[in-house]
């Protein structure tokens, strides 16, 4: 996950925990004060709506008895505005039931004012209800209910639910995206630092920069950055230049000493007989120190700008390289083995690493030995030799640049020669590894076949 959608996820669930918890806030004490309001309008109505109401009825019963009409109280519950009172005549016994719910014996001793005023919660006919249960001051041994459905309180209530979680889920998703826009923004420099130090480490280009105004920590870092690059560029141009002029040096010296001693193996008179072997390994010497000079300038320059490439038969430019190298090889049987194949790569720096790997073989293999050298379509080469095979303690180190086993010091070499290959398989997306056998070793370069 990236950094931004972290942010944006911390930035959504705080604001959600923070809506959450508002709303476990609101909710409860809404509620809470419409019960206690529902409450109050219940006392009020079993109080003075109940007298007003009870007045009445009781003018309606005395005119009536005047004429002789008898007319007795009511016992089911009567609508007065948003409430419903019930009268409870004496006497009031448990276990009546009458039109709502049964007559207890607390509502018993209520009527008898031993007990105080109750709220209470009751079903009847399946509707939910609020009931107040107190004496009726104005008529001495009775009983008044005054109810409300809780539906009245449930209707509000509901819709403030309902409110608060569409609030806590569109704050939530609101802080997500704009948390995301913000962090976007905010860290736009790291990602086009991040790009940027992507960028030199696939093109190992260190003349890339990343400019970042202001003077936050970001602006710091990319400051930062650009002065070690800076340093780094500087430092690697040194080295090459260092490199560049060093082999120019030597190479001028290391002709003259050649040609010099070429002219002296030639010369006649040579009195001391142990001149032509002196020479010969003066040549040889300077053959070596020649091969090394150029394997130095080969590494530094490799890879340094752009190399060109383009689409080539591996197949046969393998075929060029063993056909030189048998020429001033004979004592070494070379065969091959190639199928066709294409990769893109620069053909100079893969006929010097397939070079390298086949004079490789031919340098470990006995007099009459044979070297195989193989082509496959999937842009693999391999080159296997009959020589001693290499140490499993040495394998690691075959590729490292400067490393000779034990064995191999006494031959000819600097090794470099398998740095190179390895150096380049690399810079073309490839792979190098050996492959030990029971007799020899097997060298195997792998670059991506081209479509």
């Amino acid at each position: 996950m990236t950094l931004s959608n972290r942010v944006a996820l911390a930035g959504g669930a705080v604001v959600c925990a923070a809506l959450l918890l508002a709303s476990l806030i609101i909710y409860p004490s809404l509620s809470a004060g419409l019960h206690h309001q529902h409450d109050s309008v219940l006392i009020t109505a079993a109080d003075k709506d109940a007298s007003k109401l009870l007045a009445g009825f009781r003018t309606k019963m005395q005119a009536l008895e005047r004429e002789g009409t008898p007319l007795a109280a009511p016992t089911s519950p009567v609508t007065v505005g948003s409430t419903q009172l019930q009268f409870i005549v004496p006497p009031v016994t448990s276990g009546t039931e009458g039109d709502f719910i049964p007559v207890t014996a607390k509502d018993v001793q209520v009527a008898r004012g031993a007990s105080p005023a109750y709220f209470q919660d009751a079903t009847f006919k399946g509707v939910n209800y609020r009931v107040y249960t107190a004496p009726l001051t104005a008529w001495k041994g009775a009983l008044v209910r005054a109810l409300i459905p809780q539906s009245v309180v449930d209707s509000t209530l509901g819709p403030l639910a309902v409110m608060l979680i569409v609030i806590t889920a569109c704050g939530t998703l609101l802080a997500v995206l704009g948390a995301r826009l913000v962090a976007g923004r905010v860290l736009r420099p790291v990602r086009r630092l991040t790009e940027t130090v992507e960028h030199i480490t696939a093109t190992q280009d260190l003349t890339a920069r990343i400019d970042v105004r202001g003077r936050d920590e970001i602006a710091r870092l990319a400051g930062s950055f650009a002065a070690m690059m800076t340093a780094v560029e500087e430092s690697v141009r040194a080295q090459r230049q260092l490199v560049a002029d060093a082999s120019h040096e030597l190479r001028t010296p290391l002709t003259s000493i050649t040609t010099n001693l070429e002219l002296l193996s030639e010369g006649p008179g040579v009195a001391d007989p142990q001149a032509p072997a002196l020479v010969e390994q003066a040549r040889t010497q300077a053959e070596e120190l020649r091969s090394l000079v150029n394997n130095l300038v080969e590494l530094a320059r490799f890879g340094q700008q752009d190399a060109h490439t383009e689409d080539t038969r591996l197949d046969l430019l393998t075929e060029r390289v063993v056909a030189r190298t048998a020429r001033r090889s004979p004592q070494v049987t070379l065969r091959t083995d190639l199928g066709a194949c294409m990769v893109h790569a620069d053909p100079d720096a893969l006929e010097r690493a397939v070079g390298n790997l086949v004079d490789n073989a031919v340098k470990w293999s006995p007099a009459g030995g044979q070297v195989l050298v193989a082509v496959f379509p999937d842009g693999t080469v391999t080159v296997t030799d009959e020589g001693p095979g290499i140490p499993a303690a040495d394998l690691p180190f075959v590729f490292d640049r400067f490393y000779r086993s034990p064995t191999a010091r006494s031959l000819p070499g600097s090794g470099l020669g398998l740095a190179i290959v390895k150096q380049v398989a690399e810079t073309h997306g490839g792979t190098v590894a050996t492959e030990p056998l029971d007799r020899g070793l097997r060298m195997r370069l792998s670059l991506p076949a081209a479509p």
